[in-house]
């Protein structure tokens, strides 16, 4: 999201066996920019790429990256790639909707949370604590 007020934020930050990086710019809808959220996308990855070659971590939570599929920022493959060479032990979760079929079927577990109504729809704008 891009932001630092996000309830993920306020939440993981000060926990001090936690390491959060926020690393985008905002809604991905909503771009105005998509060479800058392109070099965004990729400096995310350059960071998650080094989060998951380190042993010491034992979760790594990529939070909306299948948005960075879906607009063509990063590469399905050489996440792929990376996720199959992670330590052992450690864990990846990837959000967000729009999962491709790939993605879905080298996932070890794949859950979905449908959306039957939201506020969005009816024109109520994300708001603090409840989206953010």
């Amino acid at each position: 999201k891009g932001r630092r007020e996000t309830g993920e934020y306020r939440f993981f930050s000060p926990h001090p066996q936690v390491r959060f990086h926020v690393m985008g710019e905002g809604f991905s809808w909503e771009t105005q920019d998509q060479d800058r959220d392109r070099r965004a996308a990729q400096r995310a990855w350059e960071q998650a790429g080094q989060m998951l070659g380190d042993e010491s971590l034992g979760l790594v939570l990529l939070d909306e990256i299948t948005y960075m599929f879906k607009y063509g920022y990063l590469e399905l493959d050489q996440v792929l790639k990376a996720v199959g060479a992670r330590p052992p032990a450690q864990h990846v979760i990837m959000t967000g909707r729009s999962a491709s079929p790939t993605l879905v079927e080298a996932a070890d577990t794949v859950s979905r949370i449908a959306n039957v109504k939201h506020a969005f729809q009816a024109g109520i704008r994300a708001m603090p604590g409840i989206e953010w």
